[in-house]
């Protein structure tokens, strides 16, 4: 690990202005990702920028029944906390279903938001990578690549995001709060990661010294029923190959939809919104043929490797089988005396 110098932030206001200062820095919150790949040579920041004690570690209620949840607070904590296991419970799922307990007890959810892919290729420095070295090439798209992207990549990139939290966050339509030297603004989760293009290297939408400050939850449906499912090759500890996080909400006098939000992850270099599949089955009754259909026409354009076909069939497979469940839960509500 190359000498780097440290500077820990007593407030939002000096955490950006020690970015500022120092050229090449990095925020440090838990550090999970960040210090594994300074160990690694990926990352060689001259200057760490402590912010883990900054008070941004609350969940806090927000007027109509949203909350916010501070960047700094712990995946675990999140989880479990009361206001987010009722009222998001895809939420507590989806950070229940990343990494360890130990590494959770650490890991923030503006640094799980910011980790950068596990492809093996940006993880070896001595592999050809544009993520990681723009202009070098992606050693990926003929190597080993059957955990990569098969939507949304370009010739420059393969990789896929790894973040269980992100999935979860574009289907709720959730806000991603960030603050810089021009203030605070919001992203919306969806638009919060990058597709490649030609430009890789670039994972977020964040401004050079922006800080994620807080995620912003909207105040739930009354009668949306959700769930966070995961594939992965072993039952734990691992990335997914596809992941679906999905919301339903049914009209209770007829039984067809009335919005429904349908994220997919483990399939691109972001969380992918299915946004083709969402409008098929937004004012249809949710039967299997509908689902099917509407499931089919979003992985249509797909665009597998060599080696990952597969994940295609796992990604139809995991969103039919969760929009039928929904489906089922929400209309044993909805016939409920």
């Amino acid at each position: 690990m190359k000498p780097f110098g440290y500077v820990r932030a007593g407030s939002l206001r000096e955490a950006v202005a020690a970015h500022a200062a120092h050229p090449d820095a990095r925020y440090l919150g838990g550090g999970t990702n960040l210090v594994d790949l300074m160990k690694l040579g990926v990352e060689t920041p001259a200057t760490l920028i402590d912010v883990s004690r900054l008070p941004l570690d609350a969940v806090e209620e927000r007027p109509g029944g949203g909350l916010r949840v501070g960047a700094t607070a712990r995946n675990s904590d999140v989880a479990a906390h009361p206001l987010v296991r009722t009222r998001h419970p895809l939420v507590s799922r989806a950070l229940l279903a990343g990494a360890s307990g130990q590494l959770r007890n650490v890991a923030t959810i503006g640094g799980n938001l910011l980790q950068r892919t596990r492809c093996p290729y940006f993880q070896d420095v001595s592999k050809a990578c544009n993520k990681r070295l723009p202009g070098t090439g992606c050693a990926a798209r003929e190597g080993v690549h059957r955990e990569h992207a098969v939507l949304g990549h370009s010739a420059h990139c393969i990789a896929t995001h790894p973040s269980d939290l992100a999935v979860a966050l574009a289907a709720l339509d959730a806000g991603i709060e960030l603050y810089g030297t021009d203030g605070t603004r919001t992203v919306a989760a969806t638009d919060f990661h990058r597709l490649p293009g030609d430009h890789p290297e670039r994972d977020t939408v964040i401004r050079p010294g922006e800080i994620v400050t807080a995620v912003l939850l909207p105040a739930p449906a009354p009668g949306a029923v959700s769930l966070y499912r995961k594939v992965r090759d072993r039952a734990s500890y691992a990335f997914a190959l596809a992941s679906v996080a999905a919301v339903l909400d049914l009209d209770p006098a007829t039984g067809r939809v009335r919005h429904v939000a349908l994220a997919l992850g483990g399939l691109a270099h972001r969380p992918w919104r299915a946004t083709t599949a969402e409008r098929a089955l937004t004012g249809a009754v949710p039967d299997a043929d509908t689902v099917r259909r509407a499931v089919d026409a979003e992985l249509d354009g797909a665009r597998p490797l060599r080696d990952n076909a597969h994940k295609v069939v796992l990604a139809r497979n995991l969103a039919r089988d969760a929009l039928t469940t929904l489906t089922t839960l929400a209309e044993t509500a909805r016939r409920a005396p």
